[in-house]
């Protein structure tokens, strides 16, 4: 199973330690689309600095972001699992996982990136600011960058098993899977159910839509499963007890859509 999953926004400061070594990083395909973003990046944020908050963005206030960006190339870097931070990734609690649940967290888990383009939980990276809505002056907008070079990495890497893609709109418009790839890969929502003068009434709600998935992949790592079709995730969260609707597409190649249904919100 390869869980595709979006980046937080905020994230930890790096640390101390040995900054980011590029060619350690997996999908070692994306190499020469990384380095290109690293750069215009860095120099973008070593110059002015209100061009670089105009592009990134950001609000006065993260004007340190800026200062960070331009120091990637020899700040401290760490595991992507330690520095993206934010309700989804408190709710995964990585770092809280049996050890079986976390070895098959880093097998499984994929983050998204405006910057990295895509990487595991385990590959080094330091605390940065790009989100993938980002158009850089000479690269254009990252998630149409994007496309070309995780199209050539991402049917590899996502094997011949279960794709589970809990990424926002923004990050699943860098690649999205196609062919027999689509027909083995599952997209969820979270909607709120709630009753209002009789009627139900259902809606998503951001927070809580981070924070049920984050959940619901913990628990399939804890509980060890390892569904290989759509079918069987759907089978798979219901055991585990949550209320999920799904119809098979009317396609083959077609990605199947999951709504998990909660009636609380915390």
């Amino acid at each position: 199973m390869l869980v595709l999953l979006p980046p937080s926004e905020g994230k930890a400061a790096g640390g101390s330690g040995a900054p980011l070594e590029p060619q350690a990083l997996s999908l070692p395909g994306l190499a020469a689309a990384r380095a290109a973003v690293l750069e215009e990046l860095v120099e973008l944020c070593a110059g002015d600095e209100l061009k670089a908050r105009e592009v990134l963005g950001l609000s006065e206030g993260l004007r340190g972001e800026v200062a960070k960006n331009a120091g990637l190339l020899s700040a401290p870097a760490r595991p992507a699992g330690e520095i993206y931070t934010g309700v989804l990734y408190d709710a995964l609690g990585l770092a809280g996982l049996p050890a079986a649940a976390r070895t098959a967290a880093e097998r499984s888990l994929m983050v998204f990136s405006g910057l990295w383009g895509a990487v595991r939980v385990t590959d080094r990276i330091p605390s940065y600011r790009c989100s993938m809505g980002v158009k850089l002056p000479g690269l254009g907008a990252l998630g149409a960058y994007w496309r070309e070079p995780m199209a050539a990495v991402m049917p590899e890497a996502a094997g011949d098993g279960l794709v589970l893609d809990l990424r926002s709109s923004a990050y699943a418009s860098a690649w999205k899977p196609k062919g027999e790839v689509a027909g083995r890969t599952a997209t969820v929502r979270v909607l709120h159910s709630q009753i209002v003068d009789g009627v139900e009434k259902r809606s998503v709600v951001s927070h809580f839509n981070k924070a049920t998935k984050g959940r619901l992949v913990r628990d399939l790592l804890v509980a060890g499963a390892v569904p290989g079709t759509p079918a069987e995730l759907v089978a798979a969260l219901r055991d585990l007890g949550y209320a999920v609707e799904a119809e098979a597409p009317a396609k083959p190649a077609k990605a199947w859509s999951l709504d998990v249904v909660v009636t609380q919100i915390h």
